[in-house]
C-alpha cells in the first residue's frame, strides 16, 4: 500500500453526514438566535425582573431574579436578586459603563440590540427574527422527517442511556469517535434542544403576547399566567446560551474543521475504521 494510501485509510472514510436542509436550518437558526438573544435582553432591560405567578409582586414579593442599580453612601452600585441573595454586580449588570458616565441598566449596550435603550426597536427586531425561527423549525421537522434525520440521529434510544457513562468518559478524554450518527451525549442534547427547549421557548414566548391569550387563552394556564411563561423563557434562553457555548467548545475540542465541513457541504471525515457504504470518499 503506498504511503498516500496508507494516510488515506489512517484517517477514515469522507461521509455524507449533513443534508441541505440540517445545513441551512442550522446557519438560519445561528443567525435568528443570535438576534434573539441581544433584542430579548434590550426588551428585559425595561422591566429588569422575574416573577412566578399571574402577575408581579406590588403588595407581595414574587420576585426569583431583579437586576438594578441602587443608591449607597458611597455611590450608585449595581445590585443583582436571585432568590432573595442579594450580590454586586456593578460594572457587569444593573450598572456598567466608565465611573464618570455610568449606564444604569440590567444589562449593559454591549449585549444587547440596540446599543442604547429603544424598547420599540428591540421588540419589531425580536419579533421579527422570532417568526423566521419559528417557519425554520416547521421546515427542519417536515424535512427531517422525511429523510430520517429524527429517527437516525434525534431519537434517543435505550442503547443511548447505557453509552451515557462510557461517552462522558470519552468526552472527558478527548476521546472522540467520528461516525455516520450521533453519539449518545450527542442524541440526548439535540433531543432536549428540538423537543423540549425550542418548543418552550416559543410557546412561553407566545404565551406573553396578549393577542395570542385572546386566541389561546389555555396557554396562561399551561405555563401559570404570563409572568411565569416569561421566567420560564428567560431560562430556556440560559439554557440555550449554555448549549451554544458547549457545542462551540466541542467542536473546537473534536476538529472545527471537520465539522465546520459537515455543516458547510455535508461532507464529514469518520473515524478509521467505519464502515464504507456507497457513495463515500476516500
Amino acid at each position: 500500500m503506498s504511503e498516500a494510501a496508507d494516510t488515506v485509510a489512517s484517517k477514515g472514510p469522507l461521509i455524507y453526514r449533513q443534508s441541505i436542509w440540517t445545513r441551512v436550518t442550522h446557519w438560519i437558526w445561528a443567525i435568528c438566535l443570535f438576534f434573539l438573544l441581544l433584542t430579548g435582553l434590550q426588551i428585559f432591560n425595561a422591566h429588569p425582573a422575574l416573577y412566578i405567578g399571574q402577575q408581579s409582586g406590588f403588595e407581595f414579593e414574587n420576585a426569583i431574579l431583579e437586576i438594578g442599580a441602587f443608591n449607597t453612601p458611597n455611590g450608585p452600585v449595581g445590585r443583582t436578586t436571585v432568590f432573595g441573595q442579594t450580590f454586586d454586580t456593578t460594572g457587569v449588570l444593573g450598572m456598567s459603563g466608565p465611573a464618570e458616565r455610568p449606564v444604569f441598566t440590567a444589562f449593559p449596550g454591549a449585549v444587547t440590540i440596540p446599543s442604547f435603550r429603544d424598547l420599540g426597536t428591540g421588540r419589531v427586531i425580536h419579533f421579527f427574527f422570532g417568526w423566521i425561527f419559528v417557519a425554520t423549525m416547521l421546515v427542519w421537522f417536515v424535512a427531517s422527517f422525511i429523510n430520517g434525520h429524527i429517527r437516525r440521529d434525534i431519537v434517543v434510544r435505550p442503547t443511548d442511556i447505557k453509552g451515557v457513562p462510557g461517552d462522558v468518559v470519552d468526552h472527558a478524554t478527548f476521546r472522540f469517535k467520528h461516525g455516520r450518527t450521533y453519539g449518545p451525549l450527542q442524541r440526548i442534547a439535540y433531543f432536549t434542544v428540538f423537543f423540549i427547549l425550542f418548543p418552550l421557548i416559543i410557546l412561553t414566548g407566545l404565551t406573553m403576547s396578549p393577542g395570542m391569550n385572546a386566541a389561546w387563552p389555555w396557554l396562561l394556564d399551561l405555563f401559570g399566567g404570563r409572568q411565569t411563561a416569561r421566567t420560564i423563557h428567560f431560562i430556556v434562553m440560559l439554557s440555550l446560551v449554555a448549549f451554544f457555548i458547549i457545542h462551540i467548545l466541542m467542536v473546537v475540542a473534536a476538529g472545527p474543521l471537520n465539522e465546520l465541513r459537515s455543516m458547510i457541504t455535508g461532507w464529514y471525515r469518520a473515524s478509521p475504521g467505519t464502515p464504507t457504504v456507497e457513495g463515500d470518499k476516500p
